[in-house]
């Protein structure tokens, strides 16, 4: 169980809210709601012990496990099942028996009766621990999250950040934690992958507390919503399914909104009466009194809720560039005997819209970052046109520098503007204030997204490559996103699980990986886009 009493959080200066107070214990599943930078990854960070809130104290009395936004991926050299073994500390004696198994196979005396020796003892070890039972339940795990064994006999370097987010997310449902705390964990699953995912957190029997923009998952699964409200920097409770909840929190609206307005009508009247009265000094001390009545009860009010900011997003007008600004000739890559992909041409025109499907480790980052010029082919060569400016949006927003703070990130995305251009384009992304000297390592998913988002926009890119843009966004911000992208006249290669982002695009051609196939855009492809 996780108890938190009276917990206050804060971004810097910022408020984000006071005097939260809940439990959550086996069997509670709970969604965690509010705008992006409300503060739900602060707060999710704090219950899983890697932050300390500002006062209060948060408490555990068991194990919790925790999925990030950003993927962990512990020592890169470890194979992916073993990572999800690990969970339950039985990676340790499984790569014990590996060791032993190749042991056996020695010709020499001593190595294979001392082998035959020790996988007898870790054998046992492994029994004892239900290893067998465990295994095949880990297995089971990670098939429905779409990872096959060719994906878990692979070190996790070799992995795309799509794999290795999954591999995490397997690695906790795995675990015996008795709170599970996931932080947008539909991010990088297929639509199978999301519907089993549904399923077995409704009928898991640990703790939940969630965070998500799935509104399905949200009402298949959750049985209690916490709101963040960052107006009032409050944590409602709400002890009901998420759809009960958005009716109910609609009710609580309307409820301040017309305590507000009878208690400000009362002040006013009072107000009135005392200014007619301090005109005669008998009865001065009698309207001061009334006065500070007046001002008590507005005192007293809840804060009354406002419209929610979206950012405001409009991609760079494109610069000038010639007919094909950018061109794949024939490239290759593969991690060591791991193929990835082999003989992809590609030639991006300007203003052409262009989308690339495939399963997920079919190499579609690797494909971006390659374009981007970040990792180098195999074989092949990708080469730069005439008046080439490319603007990138890492799904893993390796763009950001995260020792670096909001603002001198923004400063080194766009050099030729002056201090107050840079600040006027962050308030449109939403970032005011003290957010801007914010490390951008401690930003939220969602803030993240708008840095980079942000950082693009300055850019004056005619070549954009966007690798999952509508990832951690709320609804409002996600449909600024699909605006702006309807509007840019540049060059896209997309990369997104999003149908509605290909929808917005209108892609005149679609890449197939890992075959390197070029066709053009067809309504059929569509359906590939959730499933790939």
């Amino acid at each position: 169980m996780i108890t938190a009493t009276d917990v206050e959080l804060r971004a810097g200066a910022r408020l984000l809210v006071k005097g939260a107070s809940f439990r959550v214990g086996k069997g509670d599943r709970v969604g965690l709601v509010g705008r992006n930078g409300a503060g739900k990854t602060t707060l999710t960070k704090v219950l899983a012990g890697e932050g300390q809130p500002a006062s209060g104290t948060v408490t555990s009395d068991g194990p919790v496990g925790y999925l990030p936004q950003d993927p962990r991926s512990g020592d890169l050299d470890q194979l992916a099942a073993d990572r999800i073994l690990a969970a339950r500390g039985l990676d340790v004696v499984v790569r014990k028996m590996r060791q032993a198994e190749l042991d056996m196979a020695s010709e020499v005396d001593a190595v294979r009766e001392k082998a035959m020796a020790s996988y007898g003892r870790l054998e046992a070890q492994f029994t004892a621990q239900g290893g067998y039972a465990a295994e095949s339940e880990a297995s089971r795990i990670s098939a429905n999250l779409s990872l096959p064994d060719r994906v878990l006999t692979q070190p996790l370097r070799t992995l795309s950040g799509g794999q290795r987010r999954r591999v995490e997310l397997a690695r906790i449902l795995f675990s015996d934690a008795e709170v599970l705390l996931l932080d947008e964990p539909t991010n990088h699953l297929d639509a199978d992958s999301i519907v089993w995912l549904r399923e077995h957190l409704r009928t898991h029997s640990s703790g939940l507390i969630v965070i998500s923009h799935d509104v399905e998952l949200l009402a298949a699964v959750c049985t209690r919503v916490f709101h963040l409200d960052a107006n009032r920097s409050a944590l409602d409770i709400y002890n009901v399914g998420y759809r009960t909840y958005l009716s109910a929190r609609e009710t609580d609206e309307k409820r301040r909104r017309r305590e507000r307005a009878n208690a400000e009508k009362k002040a006013g009247t009072l107000m009135a009466q005392a200014d007619k009265m301090r005109a005669k000094a008998t009865k001065a001390v009698a309207a001061q009194n009334m006065a500070k009545r007046a001002e008590k009860m507005l005192s007293g009010l809840e804060g009354e809720r406002v419209q929610d900011r979206v950012a405001k997003l409009r991609f760079p007008e494109p610069a000038a560039c010639g007919r094909t600004p950018l061109t794949a000739d024939s490239i290759s890559k593969a991690y060591g005997s791991l193929e990835i992909f082999t003989g992809v041409d590609l030639a991006i025109d300007r203003g052409s819209k262009v989308v690339v499907l495939g399963l997920n480790g079919a190499g579609k980052t690797t494909l971006l970052r390659m374009l981007a010029g970040l990792e180098t082919p195999d074989t092949g060569a990708v080469v730069p046109g005439h008046g080439l400016r490319l603007g990138y949006y890492a799904q893993e927003h390796e763009t950001l520098d995260t020792e670096r703070s909001v603002l001198e990130n923004m400063r080194s995305a766009s050099p030729d503007l002056d201090d107050t251009g840079v600040r006027s384009v962050l308030g449109s992304f939403l970032f005011i204030g003290d957010d801007v000297h914010k490390p951008a390592g401690v930003l939220s998913g969602g803030e993240k997204t708008r840095l980079a988002l942000a950082m693009l926009v300055v850019s004056a890119a005619n070549v954009l490559l966007l690798d999952e843009p509508t990832n951690n966004l709320d609804p409002a911000s996600r449909a600024e996103v699909l605006d702006a992208l309807r509007r840019y006249a540049g060059a896209v290669v997309l990369v997104t699980h999003d149908e509605g982002a290909v929808l917005a695009l209108e892609p005149q051609r679609v890449v197939l990986l890992p075959d390197g196939q070029e066709d053009l855009w067809s309504p059929e492809y569509a359906e590939l886009v959730s499933l790939a």
